[in-house]
């Protein structure tokens, strides 16, 4: 175990976690570059993971392919490693609109975004700690292979504040303005800064404190940390670290030059399009990019500004740009000094793999209708041979590793062996269609059929045999769910099972996520039984209570009937002793062949472990946490309460000094707020927010 990362260990590596652990240690011993982790459902992949990066002691990249998944990782780490810097970088994007030209209907769409103003935070605090710190793990999705901006020029602009710096309050002040601090006489917030008398206040874009910089002539007299919402003094710092407000960096004395490229680039453009005939678009981006020169050169800023990073951040053409990989530690030699963790690889690896092209295809219709300059190109993510040459040695981690994985990897370990003894599910196969002399098998069937050797039936179809399995499923206290390949199909089986006196529901994308959560409980709960839904069903649902699934239409080869997404559903029975999956097909396709395969080997491997260990496997039992009830019940009670007891004092307030009193309650409300979002308590955050939504209707009313 490294000395760099201190591993909290709630519980010691079971079942074949010893193992994995130890063969992926071997390999990156050996110096291999690729490793994959085999990992089966419910096995305790991240816990694995978390052994290796305490035993290997280097800074350690995990990615995976969207956010909801990197900030479930980031806790997990958080709560294996207390003591060390786990960081969460992905898009700031609330929301995003690529800018884009449809040349068929000739419409432009501008680029529009909502910056999530705390990932922007976060984002910094990741980039800071892999320059200030060695014990680092960044949880980032695949917008790490996006630029961010040179490493070198933020760290070089970094100011290290010391107590008896000389530097007077006006020099100090036009310092943070250049590195992109905004100054308020207002709250300050992250990335903000205010003059008080003889001090600075400012808040460093990573960090929710505020510094109280104080200056006696030209010297920084005293350094004070300060609680912005609560203005406790946490006292006296004889240093602070103030990083740039933004990661994209101009080197002093560079933006002047970066412009006239930037106008030479225009007159060579402007030409070819005029000698192509394109009058209209030569003319637009004359007008477009002289627009973007003025305000760059006037304020230092332009919406669009990224389009121009090759000549701000002084690349040549084609020159690939700086991400987060760049800030992780490198050699003398420039090769890289961290791990990558690669997680739900067979997803997340085809998405690394196709950013380019998107993002190509975008960019060239712009150009070529003359919205953008041809440099535009390079502000880009990276292609994936330029992030196979950034990151150091990887390891995918999957329950169904991809044909890339295997075939790259230097050795693939398997873990497939469940700490609770449980076995991946039995696997039948039943027709899709109606036969009227079904000579088949229907193993382990609710209708007296099991083990029948050449029984001549008539077999209902799909449908109805799905039905007789779910009723016998539920009088035994099961749950069931179906997959089916349309929303339409799911909303429409479910109908059909209520008429069936079957309480069913329907789960899918369109459906909100708060209703999600709601229709999960409600399931779990036994409210009803049986749950219908397409590929929202493959990953991350955690249902032990679900003892039989059915895969309708599973020989219908495709993106929803693949191998790797037939072993995902069957894998969401792997949580019950109890579980069983039927695929339905009248053929069994390629897909079908190599999923059964791979389950009955892992099944056998697990039983084999369980008879040798004398385990007995039992359903995991996994408290049913329904927030919707909170949120509908005390949520809603509390924020009545707390806000009459707070206008008991106004009750005979009116006119303009209600409207005040009001107005300052809404000051002080979203400072409680911010403190509670601070500590990660966001109920009462979300308590706090409704109550001043409730106020700010009152102000409304007031002012008609």
């Amino acid at each position: 175990m490294s000395d760099t990362f201190k591993l909290h260990n709630p519980f010691q590596p079971a079942g074949d976690q010893p193992e994995a652990i130890k063969e992926l240690m071997q390999g990156l011993e050996k110096g291999f570059k690729k490793q994959t982790l085999l990992g089966a459902t419910a096995t305790g992949k991240t816990f694995t993971m978390a052994n290796v990066i305490a035993k290997i002691g280097k800074p350690t990249l995990v990615i995976t392919h969207n956010k909801t998944l990197a900030a479930q990782l980031a806790q997990e780490f958080k709560e294996f490693f207390p003591d060390n810097a786990v960081h969460y970088f992905v898009s700031y994007y609330d929301y995003y609109q690529p800018e884009a030209y449809l040349p068929a209907t000739d419409t432009y769409i501008e680029k529009d975004a909502s910056i999530n103003e705390e990932i922007d935070r976060l984002r910094h605090a990741s980039t800071q700690a892999l320059l200030l710190r060695k014990d680092v793990i960044i949880v980032a999705s695949v917008s790490c292979i996006y630029g961010l901006g040179s490493p070198g020029e933020y760290e070089k602009q970094n100011m290290c504040i010391d107590v008896g710096n000389k530097i007077s309050r006006t020099d100090f002040v036009r310092k943070i303005i250049s590195v992109h601090y905004s100054r308020t006489n207002a709250d300050v917030t992250s990335g903000e800064f205010r003059v008080v008398g003889n001090a600075i206040e400012i808040v460093p874009v990573s960090q929710k404190t505020m510094y109280r910089i104080e200056f006696s002539g030209s010297v920084i007299d005293r350094i004070r940390e300060i609680d912005p919402v609560s203005s406790l003094d946490m006292g006296d710092r004889e240093t602070v670290f103030i990083f740039p407000a933004k990661h994209f960096l101009t080197a002093e004395g560079s933006t002047e030059q970066a412009l006239k490229n930037i106008e030479h680039e225009l007159e060579d453009r402007v030409r070819e399009l005029v000698a192509e005939g394109k009058l209209l678009e030569a003319e637009r981006l004359k007008r477009r990019t002289r627009y973007d020169i003025s305000m760059i050169r006037e304020i230092g800023y332009t919406n669009g500004i990224e389009n121009y990073s090759r000549y701000l951040s002084g690349r040549a053409a084609g020159e690939a740009p700086d991400t987060l990989l760049s800030y992780f530690p490198h050699n003398t030699n420039g090769n890289p000094e961290f791990l990558t963790i690669i997680d739900e690889s067979h997803v997340t690896v085809p998405q690394i793999h196709a950013m380019y092209a998107g993002d190509k295809a975008r960019k060239k219709n712009l150009i070529e209708h003359g919205f953008r300059l041809p440099s535009a190109l390079d502000n880009r993510p990276l292609q994936f041979h330029e992030f196979e040459e950034r990151v150091g040695q990887q390891v995918y981690v999957s329950a169904t590793p991809g044909v890339f994985e295997r075939e790259a990897s230097d050795q693939i370990v398997e873990q497939i062996i469940r700490p609770t003894g449980l076995v991946d599910p039995m696997i039948f196969i039943r027709p899709v269609t109606a036969q009227e002399n079904y000579t088949g098998i229907l193993q382990n069937s609710s209708i007296g059929l099991s083990n029948a050797e050449n029984a001549s039936l008539t077999y209902p179809g799909q449908i109805q045999d799905f039905i007789i399995e779910t009723i016998g499923e539920i009088e035994k206290g099961g749950r069931v769910i179906a997959t089916t390949l349309t929303k339409k199909m799911a909303e429409d089986l479910s109908v059909y099972l209520k008429e069936k006196n079957i309480k069913a529901e329907y789960l899918h994308s369109e459906i909100k996520t708060i209703d999600r959560i709601k229709i999960i409980s409600q399931f779990r709960k036994g409210e009803f039984d049986c749950l219908v839904g397409v590929n929202l069903l493959r990953e991350g649902l955690d249902m032990p209570e679900v003892s039989f699934i059915g895969v309708l239409d599973a020989d219908k080869e495709g993106f929803l009937r693949s191998e790797t997404s037939l072993i995902q559903t069957i894998g969401r029975a792997a949580r019950n002793v109890d579980g069983r999956v039927v695929l339905y097909a009248d053929r069994i396709t390629g897909s079908i062949e190599r999923a059964i395969e791979e389950t009955n080997r892992r099944r056998e491997k697990q039983l084999a472990y369980n008879k040798e260990h004398g385990i007995t496997p039992k359903t995991i039992q996994k408290e049913i946490k329904d927030i919707t009830e909170y949120m509908e019940s005390t949520h809603e009670r509390t924020v009545t309460f707390d806000l009459d007891t707070e206008l008991v004092g106004m009750k005979n307030v009116k006119g303009k000094k209600r409207m005040s009193a009001l107005k300052k309650l809404i000051v002080k409300k979203e400072k409680e707020m911010n403190s509670s979002v601070k500590i990660l308590d966001f109920e009462s955050a979300a308590i706090l927010r409704d109550e001043i939504r409730a106020i700010e209707m009152m102000l409304e009313k007031q002012s008609i």
